[in-house]
């Protein structure tokens, strides 16, 4: 979507497509017959995509649209989460282990992504496959506090191993 959300005279096109308040599609109309039946109801003719030809307008009052994007925009952002990292090495004891996964399941808590990396370094990259199920236990650890999804699953990287998980 873009920044600059166009309504009224600022739409460019000759016809568009009219959805009234409630959403019910009207039909295709002229520019100019919309922003009337618009005016008629006290309320704005807003462009809602131009993706498609004739584009979709909406009658409805222009700053409770812009409010109404703006908080779905801020929502959209808040479920998406950042992304911590979180990282255990090939040695890692038990009970640090453990203060990990307490650590994930905060992040969850707080709706962020988590990429666990398992960092080998020297002789330890010959043991890929005691790595992988070192991470596959972090993992039912992890499931045994909170569920989760794997967004990616474990892929080897240069410096090791990572997988992203996710609240579910």
């Amino acid at each position: 979507m873009k920044d600059k959300i166009l309504y009224n005279n600022q739409i460019k096109a000759k016809n568009v497509i009219v959805i009234d308040e409630n959403g019910q599609q009207l039909g295709i109309f002229s520019l100019q017959e919309a922003i009337n039946i618009a005016k008629e109801k006290g309320l704005d003719l807003v462009q809602v995509t131009d993706k498609v030809n004739p584009p979709v307008c909406k009658i409805t009052d222009y700053g409770k649209y812009l409010y109404i994007q703006k908080k779905k925009k801020k929502a959209s952002k808040k479920s998406g989460g950042e992304l911590k990292n979180v990282r255990v090495g090939f040695n890692t004891s038990q009970h640090d282990i453990e203060i990990k996964v307490n650590q994930i399941k905060k992040f969850f808590e707080k709706n962020h992504k988590v990429k666990i990396e398992m960092i080998l370094k020297g002789r330890e990259m010959t043991l890929k496959n005691e790595a992988i199920e070192k991470i596959k236990k972090i993992l039912s650890l992890l499931e045994e506090k909170v569920e989760y999804k794997v967004e990616r699953d474990i892929k080897l990287e240069p410096r090791g191993f990572t997988v992203i998980i996710s609240k579910k």
